[in-house]
């Protein structure tokens, strides 16, 4: 398929090859486990606010269902293909299966900059695409999500939509819903948090001192401040943080908090904040640090600039952002990488949180939901720790296996039908 010859979905597709090589999977299951089970594009035609008609499209493919109903996020943004929802989608089979959630992966898009949209535009786009993707969404088939550039609002609007067509509300049909129609506390965090959760057990396991570690981090939208915020109050030192203008460094440490406020409440360019010196996101990711979290978009780290990174552990808040020859090049240089399914998976896992509590019809405390996620994203860690040391091989090869094997069983147990 033409259509999936993209960066991302070779890189996925290239990191799968090296795991089932690696774990001499069945060679009938690597054949069925390489593509996405179903893939969905559509045309969302929106009435623009000027009279105008303007068709955008959308994606939306379920990698893997052999471990339950689908789930993966929605993003809308200018460069979306198939090729790259395809890959995201693979990475969230093993993602769910590597922290033990009774998921497969889809994932979903459009292509479309958001920010050119007002809002009435934005809810016609989105509800249009939800229905678009109706046959295949569902609380016991495929659970839409946040993504880049969505939000609970967007996913609100989805819920409304598939409840219209249905004639009752369906709260599960979505996660990342605002809290009055079903949402969850603790979501809004939930993978800057488990990124810091992963990133403590690292520097345990490493020995160092969080009260010493400096962190960079490239991204501040949701999960990279939610990341750089909390990495603060456990007591590292935040150096440096970027959106996709360009970053801020002060080797004393940034206010995240009065960044925080400048940049999200009051709508602060990041260039514009004078909280410490100017720099680029490629300067950004060369800085010496303890840890580095590429937060942004995928293949961030590539060959071209992996032997210039200094940081001790670099723990992938985004989905792919190194590439395979740049893994290389980290892990001869002595880099500690937690890879993206195992750092990036607290969004996930407190979304089964919030699909359980809709099915269930009761709702948890905030703590009881932190202590969840660091009960299973820690015990993912150490899963993958061990079996990275038990095999001698590096944490992503360790995790991936980890979660290939999860999937390939459900597959071997159910057969082939017919």
């Amino acid at each position: 398929m033409t259509e999936l010859n993209t960066h991302t979905f070779r890189l996925a597709v290239a990191q799968f090859n090296e795991a089932a090589e690696a774990m001499q999977l069945d060679t009938n299951l690597r054949e069925r486990l390489k593509l996405p089970q179903r893939s969905l594009i559509v045309s969302v035609p929106v009435r623009m606010d000027d009279g105008r008609v303007e068709v955008f499209t959308g994606y939306r493919v379920q990698h893997d269902t052999a471990r339950g109903p689908s789930k993966g996020g929605i993003r809308y943004h200018p460069e979306v293909n198939l090729g790259e929802v395809a890959a995201l989608s693979m990475w969230m089979t093993w993602k769910c299966a590597l922290a033990d959630l009774p998921y497969g992966g889809a994932k979903g898009g459009v292509r479309v900059d958001p920010k050119q949209l007002s809002r009435a535009e934005l809810q016609r786009l989105t509800r249009r695409y939800a229905a678009e993707i109706f046959p295949l969404i569902g609380p016991d088939k495929d659970v839409p999500a946040p993504d880049v550039g969505t939000d609970q609002q967007v996913m609100a609007w989805i819920m409304d939509t598939f409840s219209q067509q249905v004639g009752y509300a369906v709260q599960g049909v979505v996660t990342g819903k605002p809290l009055s129609i079903g949402g969850s506390l603790g979501r809004e965090d939930a993978t800057g948090r488990g990124v810091v959760y992963v990133t403590l057990e690292a520097l345990q396991h490493l020995k160092l001192d969080v009260s010493t570690a400096t962190v960079a981090v490239q991204g501040f939208g949701n999960v990279g401040s939610h990341t750089a915020r909390i990495m603060q109050e456990v007591g590292a030192r935040v150096i440096a943080v970027s959106d996709v203008s360009g970053g801020l460094y002060n080797p004393k440490g940034l206010d995240i908090p009065d960044l925080w406020r400048q940049y999200h409440e009051h709508h602060v360019p990041l260039r514009d904040i004078k909280l410490g010196e100017s720099i680029t996101n490629e300067e950004l990711l060369q800085l010496d640090c303890t840890v580095l979290v590429p937060a942004a978009l995928s293949e961030q780290i590539t060959d071209a600039n992996a032997a210039k990174l200094r940081c001790r552990i670099l723990a992938e808040g985004a989905n792919g952002p190194t590439t395979l020859e740049a893994d290389r090049i980290l892990t001869d240089k002595g880099v500690f990488i937690i890879p993206d399914i195992l750092a990036n998976s607290g969004g996930v896992i407190v979304s089964y949180f919030e699909w359980v509590q809709d099915v269930q019809r009761f709702f948890w405390k905030a703590k009881d939901i932190q202590d969840r996620l660091q009960d299973i994203i820690t015990s993912a860690f150490h899963r993958t720790l061990n079996f990275s040391l038990e095999r001698r091989t590096t944490m992503r090869m360790a995790a991936l296996m980890s979660g290939i094997d999860k999937v390939a069983q459900a597959h071997l147990q159910r057969g082939l039908y017919p």
